[in-house]
């Protein structure tokens, strides 16, 4: 520990002792003993107390003053539990008897301050501490702390009682781990008494009527089998299989989800050999007795595994699909359909009772869908994968959602008045649709497809969520089409499809909900940047209004719609889409259109506009769009100007990343020693020519104010320009001219000024030799290191803390605490 902190030690105990004394916070104690269980992780905790009494004197007052706060009290325990996890340092505190008045029975237990749930989980914390030795596991059981942990499993406290929880599973390890066990950590079959207390008592839970103490049964083994591989966890699931077997037999079963819980943490345990132990049957027992809604995870868990037997996966994934089937069945226009897995349709589970209200209903088949769409890009998913009946059933439930289905039975009736406009399902249905188009299907399914979207995409009842995922599975259906081989047009259905899309995006894009606004400009961009070059797209795309109305919402009223509006505009000036060609209406659409962005650039009150447009600006520049190629060196003067005064340091750092493009372009990319020559798209440019271009843009100007500025990714970025412009100007020019540059004086002198933190006017005209002397003078790795530090690393030192601390009550006088 440093001589300073040590100083400062004991007035803060002496102020942590004192009930008087204001008390710090929680973080500040927090921050306390993170710092003191580092210094314990480095140094001898024996020796630190022995050269630090005040902490054996704080931990003493505390066991002798009743009077102390809840919260030092908590921290003098967690405290007293890290110095003691090194058991000579244990052995230590245990010759005064602190460790057994702060943890025994005679000790906090039995305060007033006992009620305060942060006093038990400090203690309980404490004891997770010390507990790391073969003498702090005699502790534990001659003090009856561990009669005091299996109470608290059942504590009001739900943090008390995980931590309980979690203090059983340990203390059970380290009572397996005892050097003098064997391999299999058993005497012939017996238990540690330890162990066999914790062994008991769950034996005794798992056996209760009380379901909360099933619950805490069944959370310890959870626990267990999740954290602990060693072969005496077979021996465990041995000793309790039939008694977790035996809570199936229950009527109804008890704590449902914390059996799924431990059933699915046993099958993912290394340590049980190949037949876990009857487990397979167990979790086949628990497929056939637990309703839909509570075997869905556990089944999902199992076709996860990679080892699980085939008849269990085809069980758990029949499981996963009778929902679907129940569903499809009901409004099924022709009896049977085909691909469903033997069994699925014939199960017992009808309608009636998998959709007996409207919450479960809506309950299972958000769950069912959520679920297979987790399962189908898994490689071990099964095989082989039912895609066109689950294709069918999600076109169904989405038509029934949309009150378009037909229903063929009473069943089905009631399906369609209880799913009629639940928003819930139907973005449960459109994402797990939208998953399912990476796979192939008939010709005749997709049209379907195409038509269930088609009805959300135009429907007014189609709430802004449920139209935005309409739209994003739309994209993914048209991505995935298949497409004549040799020709990357998009195929006739998806053709026909957009030829009736477009209609209802411009009636979208006129809608009084800016979210909807918002999400047809989304993917108009989406489909623009995608299908912008392909001669059908363009001709369905120039005949609508679609680009007049996103030309019109650039002054909508919503600043989201305005960014996205920028961003849609961008993209089909990129392709040329902007306006129909040789259109007598619109002659100056595309000059219009940069001229437009940059009044937005300069005038919009909102961020996300600006950022929107500079981020366009970037694009254009990166792909040479006509209107910058036309005059590439005012447009990035035009754009630097207006962004260096922007307030949004996102603008600004897209801004740099702009000026960032235009150097790459003139100067090519990052010179390096161990790269063969690559061709340049552009190019590059002799640097002293660069540097006059530079200079004249006020490029140099822009990079060096951000360097200086106050937000921290500004700075960074600004930096790694500079990076790259110094590395390009010493590494590709010619050495002879690094030498001595006229005029280097005044880059230095401006240097100085910003090393000494005064953040004076740098020249407005910079010059290209004081460019190079500012370049090579500047520690820009030492600033990219600085910058890559938290805002607060230097008063995050421990002397700085215990000066804050120390600050709030009186103990240091004025100005000597580092109050930041």
């Amino acid at each position: 520990m440093d001589l300073e902190c040590s100083q400062l030690l004991p007035a803060l105990c002496a102020a942590l002792a004192d009930p008087r004394q204001p008390l710090a916070d929680d973080t500040c104690l927090e921050k306390l003993l993170d710092w003191l269980k580092n210094v314990t992780e480095i140094e001898s905790s024996l020796l630190l107390l022995q050269e630090n009494p005040a902490l054996v004197e704080l931990l003493s007052h505390v066991l002798k003053s009743q009077d102390v706060s809840p919260r030092v009290l908590s921290f003098s325990l967690r405290l007293a539990g890290t110095f003691a996890a090194q058991e000579d340092c244990f052995l230590y505190l245990q010759q005064g008897e602190l460790l057994l008045g702060l943890f025994g029975e005679g000790g906090p237990l039995c305060w007033a301050a006992w009620s305060v749930p942060t006093v038990r989980s400090g203690w309980i914390q404490g004891l997770r501490s010390l507990a790391q030795h073969p003498s702090a596991l005699h502790f534990l059981v001659d003090s009856g702390a561990v009669d005091t942990v299996l109470s608290l499993q059942g504590d009001p406290s739900l943090f008390v009682a995980s931590a309980a929880t979690q203090l059983l599973v340990h203390t059970l390890a380290l009572s397996m781990q005892d050097g003098a066990m064997g391999c299999s950590g058993l005497w012939g079959g017996v238990w540690p008494a330890c162990a066999q207390k914790i062994v008991g008592h769950v034996e005794e839970f798992l056996q209760s009527t009380a379901a909360p103490q099933v619950t805490q049964a069944l959370n310890v083994l959870t626990s267990t089998f999740g954290r602990c591989h060693s072969p005496w966890t077979e021996v465990l699931w041995g000793q309790l299989c039939p008694l977790v077997a035996h809570l199936l037999e229950r009527d109804p079963i008890p704590s449902v989800h914390s059996l799924v819980d431990l059933l699915l943490s046993v099958a993912r345990s290394p340590a049980l050999g190949s037949s876990h132990g009857g487990l397979w049957e167990v979790v086949a027992q628990a497929l056939r007795c637990l309703s839909p809604m509570q075997a869905g995870p556990l089944a999902l868990g199992m076709l996860k595994l990679p080892h699980c037997p085939q008849a269990l996966r085809t069980q758990a994934f029949r499981v996963l699909l009778q929902p679907l089937a129940c569903v499809v069945k009901a409004n099924a226009q022709v009896p049977g359909s085909p691909g469903w897995l033997a069994g699925v349709e014939d199960s017992s589970l009808t309608v009636d009772l998998l959709l007996s209200s409207k919450s479960a209903c809506v309950g299972i088949l958000c769950q069912t869908l959520a679920q297979l769409e987790e399962l189908q890009p898994l490689p071990q998913r099964p095989a082989p994968w039912p895609q066109e009946p689950l294709l069918g059933a999600a076109v169904t439930i989405l038509q029934l959602c949309h009150g378009a289905a037909t229903p063929s039975s009473s069943g089905g009736g009631r399906l369609c008045a209880t799913l009629a406009g639940c928003v819930r399902v139907q973005r449960a249905a459109l994402d797990f649709l939208g998953t399912l188009s990476q796979e192939t299907c008939s010709q005749e399914l997709e049209q379907q497809v195409f038509a269930v979207l088609s009805e959300y995409l135009g429907s007014p009842d189609s709430s802004p969520m449920v139209l935005k995922k309409a739209f994003q599975t739309t994209l993914r259906w048209l991505l995935s089409s298949p497409r004549t081989p040799g020709c990357p047009d998009l195929g006739p259905h998806p053709l026909l499809f957009l030829r009736e899309l477009f209609p209802v995006l411009q009636k979208r894009l006129c809608s009084p909900g800016w979210e909807v606004r918002d999400s047809a400009l989304e993917f108009l961009t989406q489909l623009s940047r995608h299908w912008g070059g392909q001669a059908d797209f363009r001709q369905v795309l120039l005949a609508s209004e679609v680009p007049t109305l996103t030309q019109q919402l650039l002054q909508d009223p919503e600043s989201y719609v305005r960014a996205s509006a920028v961003a849609a505009a961008g993209q089909l000036s990129s392709r040329g889409l902007q306006d129909a060609p040789n259109s007598p209406e619109h002659p100056q659409t595309q000059q219009g259109l940069l001229g437009e962005l940059l009044r937005i650039l300069s005038t919009d009150s909102e961020g996300f506009p600006r950022r929107a447009v500079v981020q366009v600006f970037t694009e254009w520049l990166r792909d040479g769009h006509a209107d910058v190629a036309r005059d590439t060196e005012w447009f990035v003067a035009t754009v630097l100007q207006v962004v260096s005064r922007d307030l949004d340091w996102e603008v600004r750092v897209q801004g740099l990343e702009l000026a960032q493009v235009f150097l790459v372009q003139r100067l090519g990319r990052p010179c390096c020693p161990y790269t063969v020559d690559l061709p340049e798209a552009v190019s590059a440019t002799p640097v002293p020519e660069v540097l006059q271009t530079l200079c004249r843009l006020q490029l140099f100007d822009f990079a060096f104010r951000a360097l200086l500025d106050c937000d921290r990714p500004v700075a960074q970025k600004a930096c790694d320009l500079l990076l790259f412009l110094r590395d390009k100007t010493t590494v590709c020019s010619d050495p002879q001219e690094a030498g001595d540059i006229p005029g280097s004086a005044s880059g230095q002198i401006t240097l100085q000024r910003w090393q000494d933190g005064e953040q004076g006017q740098l020249p407005g005209d910079l010059q290209p030799e004081a460019v190079l002397a500012l370049l090579r003078s500047t520690d820009l790795e030492g600033l990219q290191a600085r910058l890559s530090q938290s805002s607060d690393h230097v008063e995050k030192s421990p002397q700085s803390l215990l000066q804050d601390m120390l600050a709030t009550v009186g103990v240091l006088g004025e100005n000597e605490a580092d109050c930041y």
